[in-house]
């Protein structure tokens, strides 16, 4: 191979690593924004859109819900370029805990697991009863506190791991420590 098309060659790669980890910006920036917004913004902002904690509950779920639909993906897309950007660690994953870099990349990809239990468990405490419980004023009040306080918490947790996971994305990419 000349050196013209060794340098398209790499050119090329540089492209496809550029959109790549452009689209995983995107995500967590979807991912996280949303999920600080539905939390700070949204939840505080319904008391004054609803009138009951049912109402509220109900309009957090339908509002998570919609969310969802495109947090679910995004998600779906960090891990995919997150696992494509350390593609390097396959090779040699002893890497990972002889390493700086390699020690922040395993407490991230244990942080992003950590997050997806937290985040399937808040899915799962909205459940279809849950939905149908609140639409036909059958829940009850304990239920309803119960239900919202899982929810907050979870929710919580969940934004919490997103930011840490963004801290060790910018150590990273700074290299390390």
């Amino acid at each position: 191979m000349n050196n013209i098309a060794l340098y398209v060659t790499n050119c090329k790669m540089g492209i496809v690593d550029a959109l790549i980890i452009w689209l995983h910006l995107i995500c967590a920036s979807i991912w996280v924004g949303g999920s600080i917004f539905l939390g700070i913004v949204l939840s505080p902002m319904l008391k004054s859109l609803a009138k009951t904690v049912e109402e509220r509950l109900a309009l957090m779920i339908k509002i998570g819900r919609k969310f969802n639909k495109i947090a679910m993906p995004c998600f779906g897309i960090l891990m995919i370029t997150g696992l494509y950007n350390s593609r390097a660690f396959f090779g040699e994953p002893g890497a990972l805990i002889g390493t700086k870099y390699g020690i922040i990349l395993l407490l991230k990809i244990i942080l992003v697991a950590a997050t997806i239990s937290t985040y399937a468990i808040h899915i799962r405490v909205i459940n279809r009863e849950t939905e149908r419980k609140l639409a036909v004023g059958n829940a009850g009040t304990v239920y309803i506190q119960s239900i919202r306080s899982k929810i907050i918490s979870l929710g919580r947790i969940t934004i919490i791991l997103s930011v840490i996971i963004l801290l060790l994305a910018a150590l990273l990419h700074n290299g390390g420590f």
